[in-house]
């Protein structure tokens, strides 16, 4: 990609928020399990970094997709996954349907105070019995009269306890799976929905993420991003827009890793000798940058692709992958070159191993990312490649 002085002063922003308004706080926010996610969104609001890559009409900056890219690997300076995580679904996952499927009235109603902070959003896809298989939810919202009447439960929901709205994946008809799903905004203050405390995670720490449950739960049908049976479809753009951004949102945060590591190993010594003098170590350290910069440019080819208007299902799956993986190779190594001082609960590369773990799980298995790949590489049985 070529980046603009635009892209230099996103990045600039972005920068200095984390440095000023999220990592002074970070050790206390992951002890409490929760961060002033209101306030933070706010001050983020007012710097148009919720909306960068949304309609200027309501309220965003109108650029496209690489400079939002640009903010997702910039906020991985963030010396925890959780705040970055929680930005990210309101930026990336439970607006870009939002955005570009919804009508005037819910764009104006959900979409412009997502935009300023003043809304916090999530997005209710997974369900204790399907995560990554999205086409196997169990969630029904049925017709009566003018309203669709909710049941069923979403789980796993990052941002849930202090969200207004969630953009719901649920089965709105008997149809194929594939086609009988629709997205509905649903506000989180309706009567009949119940979010359940938080849950207790390995990592993230600071992100909230909970159960939510639906017990009749009316909303108007006008509530629908576009039209009904178009969710799935729908869906599945959205995680284009969030593989994305988990895969250029890791990026800085192995590079923090791999830094601090090469610190650490110039100061310990062993054997009368600093660990960093072991070529073992520093060619180690050479091979794991070379394979960050090979995602990050894997990660920036399908930005380019994407706001271009290709199909980059295959390559954001690749680097969604690729990401995961990574990110556990990384921690893992720089974690070992810690000795006993990387086992703490509190060492940053600690923290980032229990983090990235999730990159691999969210948003799509690795084991589906690979499926993905398979199939439109032609590879699965009695398919051919297109």
């Amino acid at each position: 990609m070529i980046f603009t002085q635009e892209h230099k002063e996103i990045r600039r922003t972005v920068s200095n928020f984390v440095e000023n308004e999220i990592n002074p706080h970070v050790d206390e926010w992951e002890k409490a399990g929760t961060f002033p996610m209101k306030e933070i969104f706010k001050k983020l609001g007012d710097l148009g970094l919720l909306g960068i890559s949304k309609p200027t009409e309501y309220g965003g900056m109108g650029l496209n997709y690489s400079y939002n890219i640009v903010a997702a690997e910039e906020f991985g300076t963030a010396k925890c996954g959780g705040v970055p995580l929680a930005i990210g679904v309101q930026t990336d996952m439970c607006t870009p349907a939002l955005a570009r499927f919804g009508s005037d009235e819910l764009k104006r109603d959900f979409l412009a105070p997502s935009i300023t902070g003043e809304m916090i959003g999530c997005i209710g896809v997974s369900e204790p019995g399907a995560g990554s298989d999205v086409a196997g939810l169990k969630t029904t919202a049925k017709k009566d009269g003018d309203d669709y009447i909710i049941n069923g439960t979403k789980m796993w929901i990052t941002n849930s306890p202090s969200a207004d709205f969630i953009c719901l994946l649920a089965n709105t008809s008997d149809d194929k799976v594939h086609i009988n799903k629709s997205l509905i905004v649903v506000p989180m203050d309706a009567p009949g929905v119940t979010v359940a405390p938080k849950l207790d995670k390995l990592g993230m720490r600071s992100s909230e993420t909970a159960q939510v449950f639906f017990d009749n739960v009316r909303v108007p049908q006008r509530n629908r991003i576009g039209q009904e049976g178009m969710g799935f479809m729908m869906q599945m753009m959205q995680f284009q827009e969030e593989r994305m951004f988990g895969a250029a949102n890791i990026l800085k945060g192995l590079e923090a890793c791999v830094n601090n590591t090469i610190a650490y190993c110039r100061e310990r010594e062993t054997f009368g000798q600093p660990l960093i003098n072991n070529q073992v170590i520093h060619f180690r350290f050479a091979e794991l940058q070379t394979e960050i910069e090979a995602l990050r440019a894997m990660t920036y080819s399908a930005v380019e692709q994407y706001i271009n208007k290709t199909d980059v299902t295959k390559l954001a799956s690749m680097a969604k992958l690729k990401a995961g993986r990574l990110g556990r190779e990384v921690a893992d190594s720089c974690l070992q070159y810690w000795g006993g001082m990387g086992y703490m609960w509190d060492n940053e590369v600690s923290r980032a191993m229990r983090d990235i773990r999730l990159v691999s799980i969210g948003g799509g298995a690795d084991e589906i990312m690979l499926g993905i790949i398979c199939k439109l590489m032609g590879t699965l049985p009695g398919k051919k490649k297109s």
